[in-house]
């Protein structure tokens, strides 16, 4: 890969999100929409759920409105980077052939994309992880910022990894929409794991080790090098998957 090839390419895509104005607002607006709507409905009413990633005996006992807190930030920052990295990897099919054709390869594509995502994931994370103490300050601020961006790159990873199955944006949506309501906007709430029947199928979904990480150093100090290195292992077995898949779907035959 040519470096000067992959910093052009992130380049005019940076540019290109900037001229949807609208959107790059609203990925900001949003996580405010739901940290305030959290803020409206909960309570502190002290509320145990089950700390998988530390013990399989491991109960918390924290305010309804905290863990709720650190949830929807989860939600918000897995969501939004998974419908970007879609985006990203939909958008320009046709341009990007042209591109190869005047020399570039897929993998510098991709990186470029790839590097554009995650500049925006530590944005919104950023964001999200800025106004997190406004509401409620977690024992170690840093670790629950950093759960928040691996939620980014494991969803970002699998927006990626759909946008190089699916031609078209409508199978591509359904699909994150589909993972992401059953997955970081329900199951990985840990007062749904904790009288789950079926935990094995949580643990394995994305969102499960991102969701750890964050929980686990909002409420305890106990360590997360388990989940850290589970979130960038499922990261990266995802980025690799659309990788290739898109580089068979960019192919020129001759």
């Amino acid at each position: 890969m040519r470096l000067k090839n992959i910093g052009t390419g992130w380049l005019m895509t940076i540019k290109e999100m900037r001229r949807s104005r609208i959107a790059l607002i609203l990925f900001f607006v949003i996580p405010t929409v739901f940290y305030a709507v959290i803020f409206l409905i909960t309570s502190h009413r002290p509320i145990a759920f089950h700390l998988a990633s530390v013990s399989r005996e491991a109960f918390v006992t924290v305010s309804q409105r905290n863990e709720a807190l650190v949830f929807i930030g989860l939600a918000a920052v897995g969501v939004l980077t998974s419908f970007l990295a879609l985006y990203l990897t939909q958008k320009h099919a046709d341009v990007n052939r042209r591109l190869i054709l005047c020399g570039y390869r897929t993998t510098e594509l991709m990186a470029s994309k790839f590097l554009a995502l995650l500049t925006m994931i530590a944005l919104i994370g950023c964001y999200v992880g800025a106004i997190t103490p406004l509401f409620f300050r977690p024992q170690r601020f840093v670790l629950v910022l950093l759960g928040f961006m691996m939620a980014g790159y494991v969803y970002g990873a699998y927006g990626m990894f759909i946008g190089a199955i699916f031609r078209r944006e409508l199978e591509g949506i359904l699909f994150i929409v589909l993972l992401a309501n059953l997955d970081i906007g329900w199951l990985q709430n840990p007062i749904y794991y904790a009288d789950a029947q079926n935990k094995a199928i949580i643990r394995h979904l994305p969102a499960y080790f991102p969701s750890q990480l964050s929980m686990v150093s909002a409420f305890t100090g106990q360590s997360v090098l388990q989940p850290l290195f589970g979130s960038l292992v499922y990261g990266t077995l995802l980025l690799a998957a659309a990788l290739f898949l898109y580089s068979r779907k960019m192919r020129l035959w001759k």
